[in-house]
């Protein structure tokens, strides 16, 4: 059963723990044929960083739009990731050590940290980004793999290269509902099962 909180865009989100520091790690992306490749079959070509500065290395003329997806991706993923009650419930679908609290109306809220965020339309001016989350739990089946704030599972985080349909990229809806133990997993298979149109969120 799921509990109806009011959501709050707080300031009491602490932002710089989501910018968790990851070890680099070359990444073999083939940036090059990704950045020319066309749009082939209604999906247009994406690349996934942990950080920024990784993505500075990968791409070192685009370090401006990195810095700048990788912001508002922290954003996006304050408002739109899963929500829980308890830290063990969130713990128990992400890891340990991977999920934040913060504050609403009195109240401690707990969410998962951002692992990663997605980035397309490079070559535009201002480029297209999504926060990207993954699970380190042995009791969940998503253990690392890429899911976006939608709930839509994109496979291994291994894979940083993706083919995505542009709506991949929507606005989500800020969620307004905390899950309980158990409701991530379901929530992603039911939305693979609804297909992308309805998709939109764990709860707004």
């Amino acid at each position: 059963m799921q509990t109806n909180v009011k959501q709050k865009r707080s300031n009491n989100i602490n932002v710089s723990k989501m910018r968790k520091a990851f070890s680099f790690k070359p990444l073999a992306l083939g940036v090059a044929t990704v950045l020319l490749s066309a749009c082939s079959g209604g999906k247009e070509e994406a690349l996934v960083f942990k950080t920024a500065d990784e993505c500075a290395d990968a791409l070192p003329d685009m370090a401006q739009k990195c810095q700048v997806a990788y912001e508002g991706a922290l954003a996006e993923a304050a408002k739109t990731a899963p929500k829980y009650n308890s830290k063990n419930d969130c713990e128990y679908e992400f890891g340990a050590n991977q999920c934040q609290s913060y504050n609403n109306n009195g109240s401690s809220i707990f969410m998962p940290l951002m692992a990663g965020y997605m980035m397309g339309n490079l070559l535009a001016p201002r480029p297209y980004y999504q926060p990207m989350f993954t699970s380190y739990s042995r009791y969940s089946p998503y253990r690392n793999h890429w899911i976006g704030a939608d709930g839509r599972d994109f496979g291994d985080t291994r894979k940083r290269a993706l083919n995505v349909r542009p709506s991949a990229f929507d606005k989500k809806p800020a969620v307004t509902r905390t899950m309980q133990r158990g409701g991530f997993g379901s929530s992603v298979r039911a939305k693979a099962s609804w297909g992308s149109k309805s998709s939109k969120g764990w709860g707004g």
